[in-house]
């Protein structure tokens, strides 16, 4: 399919409009992006694609590629902290590199990435209201290749994925906090029939074996199900039914 930046308004339309189809039918972040790098080739004038999302404590990771040579390119960046994708990703706004041939912000990655075949590069956060959480990382092996129209049409399926990302992220939140949340409850109920103890008693069982043993609840409550065992350690004793409840778990 040729790219909307030859002026074909009605393609743009239906490649926009499958695409929202698309994202709102993925089911988790990795099927979110790959979609959306997959569509960058049809609506865009590039030859290679990538999303990269923010992992959190300043650090990132390669959510999607279209190709080898795309991971290598964005792995690059990531390890040396060093170009245009982390220039977008840290101050939150669009890098275009016209032709590596005479990029001269980034000589050693330019060199590297002409190395590698590339010639034009657009690098589009993936801006929400309150947050960049990636990049859209677009690449051509013709120099100067993006026209306002691809940049144009960049900017609006960077804010597509933008908002379908963190939409699977707080899908997926939720659902292992629901998850979690059904362990919790069917990890006390074993403890409220075998020992004959109410719910707050059991929910106090199940936290002090997670901060004791530094162990996630949710963890705790799974171990419970599956072993009918809580961790094989020795927190300090409490009183009451605790004491009790913990002690015969054990066995």
């Amino acid at each position: 399919m040729s790219g909307v930046g030859n002026g074909d308004r009605e393609n743009a339309a239906k490649i926009f409009a499958d695409l929202a189809i698309e994202l709102h039918e993925s089911t988790g972040v990795e099927e979110t992006v790959e979609t959306v790098v997959q569509f960058a080739l049809q609506a865009i004038s590039c030859t290679h694609a990538a999303v990269v999302l923010a992992t959190g404590g300043g650090r990132f990771g390669i959510a999607a590629a279209t190709d080898p040579v795309m991971e290598t390119i964005c792995q690059l960046e990531i390890d040396t902290s060093h170009g245009p994708l982390i220039a977008a990703l840290t101050a939150s706004d669009t890098v275009l590199v016209r032709d590596t041939a005479k990029e001269t912000r980034w000589p050693e990655w330019a060199t590297k990435v002409g190395e590698l075949g590339l010639r034009t590069v657009l690098q589009v956060p993936l801006q929400t209201a309150d947050r960049t959480g990636g990049v859209l990382s677009l690449c051509s092996t013709a120099a100067d290749a993006f026209d306002a129209d691809d940049d144009a049409v960049a900017h609006i399926l960077a804010r597509h994925a933008a908002v379908a990302v963190a939409a699977a992220r707080h899908e997926e939140t939720l659902t292992q906090a629901i998850d979690a949340r059904k362990l919790i409850g069917q990890a006390m109920g074993i403890l409220m029939e075998r020992y004959d103890i109410n719910d707050d008693r059991a929910f106090a069982i199940l936290r002090r074996y997670s901060q004791d043993n530094n162990i996630k609840l949710r963890d705790v409550a799974l171990q419970l199900i599956d072993t009918r065992k809580l961790p094989t350690t020795h927190p300090q004793e409490a009183s009451g039914a605790i004491t009790h409840a913990d002690r015969a778990i054990g066995h």
